[in-house]
């Protein structure tokens, strides 16, 4: 019979759900990518901002929650970095920029931060 801690199955969880967060931000860094290859103005172009937009917005929601448990001063800066991400997608969806790699760059430090 096994016996787990509370404490190793709540590890497990918070590292289950930092796998699923890398797998959403590795995906939408694909999305970018195909985006600046086919160009600012193509169907590939919208599909990656709209989900880049989905998915940081999901990411600043979870960080305001009062249940989020990271440092408040990370949950802070990292709710800045959201918002810039949520804001420049905005800008390449009205043709104001086309700041893919801008985008691309900072969702991969923060990939990297979450192992």
């Amino acid at each position: 019979m096994y016996q787990f801690s509370y404490a190793d199955i709540q590890e497990d969880g918070v590292a289950e759900a930092r796998e699923r967060e890398r797998e959403a931000i590795n995906h939408s860094i694909a999305l970018m990518t195909l985006a600046i290859e086919k160009g600012a103005e193509s169907r590939e172009s919208v599909e990656a901002v709209y989900f880049v937009s989905r998915l940081w917005v999901r990411f600043v929601e979870d960080l305001a929650s009062p249940e989020n448990q990271l440092d408040k001063e990370l949950r802070a800066n990292l709710i800045s970095i959201g918002i810039w991400v949520v804001k420049e997608a905005e800008r390449i969806r009205q043709r104001e920029s086309t700041n893919f790699k801008g985008i691309i760059d900072i969702s991969a430090i923060i990939r990297d931060g979450l192992k």
